[in-house]
């Protein structure tokens, strides 16, 4: 585990922090307005998170890498949330964000969107998570929650984790409606920081809705490729692509640059009530598109076994 420190942001910052995200994000929106509220309590709809809040020692990991996916899989990458909240130095965190599932537990591989109070002294885990794969019926997307079939807290490969202590508190709320630019809605976040910070690494996290509209969002094949997968053009032609209707809930994980670190410096999956979910990319009904989000500043990044081997394909 390499901590990179501090992000560089403090909380009582946080008031010129929402000055910069709305302006980035109207030029990218027909309408944003961004300020500071009470978390709604996560535990009602239509979250149903195991926690009522994302606040408290708000932090970010980044747990292996896409190199341990492509060109070829490394099956061996197999990690535990639970561990995972020990590396972080807060047990009984409560972690939400984007990875893989662990390919030893479910037999094939899928879409994670962990959602998971950890296990503390005093408490076992609750793990809330979903995954997102391919039905072997009709090749459509099956999602199911995890602790429907598993107890675990596994996950394999790669995870882009936000975590906290799951408390209530002052976070930062962002609706936008109305695309007119070409950034996703995460995309126009991260890149509004690092236009802002520039070299200053700048993290948040937290949990998103698209309210109204649908999205480009994709899911893993079960099987992961025999041949090695060498360019962008080759994983898009790998994985599967859907375009799902919202509600869906989404869970971001932000840093506004790579300081050096072999970050994945946007990562987002979602789930829903309907039946829907994996890995977001865009809204694809740009002119009715709703958005509401709850985020976070973290405090620390932190780097959990980064690949020794790495490039820069299969990111997006």
């Amino acid at each position: 585990c390499q901590t990179l420190g501090n992000l560089s942001l403090s909380i009582t910052l946080l008031l010129f922090f929402i000055t910069v995200l709305q302006k980035g994000l109207k030029e990218n929106f027909a309408d944003a307005q961004v300020s500071v509220v009470d978390c709604p309590d996560l535990t009602q709809e239509p979250f149903n998170f195991p926690a009522k809040g994302i606040c408290g020692k708000p932090r970010i990991a980044d747990v292996g890498g896409v190199p341990y996916l492509i060109p070829l899989v490394r099956k061996e990458k197999v990690y535990d949330l639970n561990t995972v909240a020990k590396d972080i130095e807060l047990p009984g965190a409560f972690i939400l964000g984007a990875g893989a599932v662990s390919s030893r537990i479910l037999g094939v591989n899928a879409e994670l969107i962990p959602i998971v109070q950890t296990k503390s002294e005093k408490k076992p885990a609750i793990n809330g998570s979903y995954i997102a794969q391919i039905n072997p019926a009709d090749k459509g997307c099956l999602l199911e929650k995890y602790s429907s079939k598993y107890t675990d807290c596994e996950f394999g490969l790669l995870a882009n984790l936000y975590a906290s202590e799951g408390q209530p508190g002052k976070v930062i709320e962002v609706k936008a409606n109305g695309r007119t630019g070409e950034l996703n809605f995460v995309s126009c976040l991260r890149q509004t920081l690092e236009k802002h910070y520039g070299e200053k690494p700048v993290g948040m996290g937290g949990t998103f809705i698209i309210q109204k509209g649908k999205a480009k969002i994709h899911i893993m094949p079960p099987e992961f490729s025999a041949c090695p997968l060498n360019t962008d053009e080759d994983v898009n032609n790998w994985l599967k692509f859907f375009e799902m209707k919202a509600p869906l809930i989404c869970q971001p994980v932000i840093v506004s640059r790579d300081p050096g670190f072999d970050l994945r410096v946007e990562h987002t999956h979602c789930f829903s009530h309907h039946g829907e979910g994996g890995h977001y990319h865009q809204d694809t009904s740009p002119d009715c598109v709703q958005y509401l989000g709850y985020f976070q500043p973290a405090e620390l990044l932190l780097r959990i076994d980064r690949p020794q081997e790495t490039h820069l394909v299969g990111r997006d």
